[in-house]
């Protein structure tokens, strides 16, 4: 497929979806009146591109409303990470009823092929302070992973506290530098979104995310992986969606655009439910999960 059809079938997907969402709810008035919450400008782009990205950001408040209500999501975001596009995340989460329970940032000491000892080292003391919270034939980075997650998230839908447990984790994380993370966090969110930056290291970095998203899983309810066009295809993200963690984690590039952006709340409230899928613009699922 061309990227103009793709880009064609994109539009008819969300003209489909608003029009099934407006005439369902009586919202019709409503969309006519809203303003939009991201209207993107014309740009340089292909007209198909501009006319996509900015049907998408006028629709989005009535595509995403309601879906993530009473839903706490932890962002969790890799180096290089574009700080527009995680602000412009969170307030599309709040668009759809959701709160950010918290941001945590991880640190190139974390991702750094080079610092794996330090990474092992660590995650080894803690998974013995922590018993049995780990499994005991987890790999390095995973083990790391489900570390993060055990002081980040919950399996639990409604969220769950923070306690001595996870905050005791949290801390080792920051003080090793391998996290960065706000000092008092109240709760533990259900679901992650994890948003990539940089490509990673030629030799290991894969690995290492893969590990760590494999990890965050076992302690999350649903966990998404966001990264813009560039990482879709034969990128860091299409290169994720051929490990085995993609059966279970739902993955979205494109996410620099408005659709990309309304795609990634959509998959949140989707991944409560329903493990894996592939969207965007390279998703072998389709641009957008329609269930």
């Amino acid at each position: 497929m061309t990227f103009r059809q793709h880009l064609t079938t994109l539009v008819a997907v969300f003209v489909a979806l608003a029009v099934g969402i407006v005439l369902g709810g009586g919202l019709l008035s409503d969309v006519t009146d809203a303003a939009p919450a991201e209207v993107s400008a014309p740009t340089e782009a292909a007209p198909e591109a501009a006319y996509a990205d900015s049907f998408a950001g006028a629709v989005a408040p009535t595509l995403v409303a309601g879906k993530l209500t009473d839903r706490a999501v932890a962002v969790v975001t890799v180096p290089g990470a574009d700080e527009q596009v995680v602000t412009a995340l969170a307030d599309q989460v709040s668009a759809a009823g959701g709160a950010v329970s918290a941001r945590y940032d991880l640190t190139e000491t974390m991702v750094g092929p080079d610092q794996k000892t330090l990474v092992d080292t660590l995650g080894s003391q803690l998974m013995t302070q922590q018993k049995d919270a780990v499994a005991a034939d987890a790999t390095t980075y995973d083990r790391i992973g489900q570390l993060l997650g055990l002081a980040v998230a919950t399996p639990t839908a409604e969220g769950e506290s923070t306690n001595g447990k996870s905050r005791a984790i949290l801390e080792s994380l920051v003080g090793a530098d391998l996290v960065a993370a706000p000092a008092e966090v109240e709760r533990r969110a259900p679901l992650v979104l994890v948003v990539l930056g940089d490509e990673p290291a030629a030799e290991g970095g894969d690995a290492i995310l893969a590990g760590l998203v494999t990890g965050l899983d076992r302690a999350a309810a649903g966990v998404v992986v966001v990264g813009d066009t560039a990482d879709g295809g034969e990128g860091q993200l299409g290169r994720l969606r051929a490990e085995p963690v993609s059966a279970q984690v739902a993955t979205v590039d494109g996410v620099e655009t408005s659709a990309g952006k309304v795609t990634s709340v959509l998959a949140l409230a989707r991944a409560l439910a329903t493990p894996g899928g592939a969207f965007g613009v390279s998703g072998a699922d389709g641009p957008v999960p329609l269930g």
